[in-house]
């Protein structure tokens, strides 16, 4: 019985630290998804730019951008807690930007809360504040920051 006890401890060890291999934004539902495979290791309340739907065009329209990109490095002075960036603006959102006469905009991060305000999250997480960013708690961010390694693929979709 013990060594059913340690065989199932072992298995269920290995479900709650399965590496992330893809972090998947769902927009609409105001939530971050990170996987292994097609399971969800966890799931994260988020939000987003005061204008969420749609596909980041410029700099400044206050929008998360859609597609797969990739996370490219985390940022531990960041003015939002801790952040992990995105690796928007790719070649395309480059090309349709510069077709319109604008700027892609970057710099586009899943970052915690402003420093000194991360209190406020109660508040801060019940509407779109950010200028394209995705948001969570601190706490949350912790364990994003633990779980998600660099280079991992962030799919984000309306």
């Amino acid at each position: 019985m013990k060594y059913f006890v340690l065989l199932f401890g072992l298995c269920l060890s290995g479900l709650v630290f399965a590496e992330v291999d893809l972090v998947k934004v769902v927009k609409s539902k105001g939530a971050l998804y990170l996987m292994k495979g097609e399971t969800v290791v966890k799931q994260y309340a988020v939000v987003f730019g005061a204008n969420p739907k749609g596909h980041k065009q410029q700099e400044g329209d206050e929008r998360t951008p859609e597609g797969v990109y990739s996370l490219d490095y985390k940022k531990e002075d960041s003015a939002f807690y801790r952040a992990m960036h995105i690796s928007y603006p790719n070649a395309e959102d480059v090309r349709k930007a510069k077709a319109r006469g604008v700027s892609a905009g970057g710099f586009i991060m899943v970052h915690g809360q402003r420093n000194g305000l991360g209190w406020l999250a109660f508040v801060m997480q019940n509407f779109n504040w950010t200028n394209g960013c995705i948001a969570l708690t601190n706490s949350d961010m912790d364990e994003f920051m633990d779980k998600v390694k660099v280079g991992t693929p962030i799919e984000i979709v309306w």
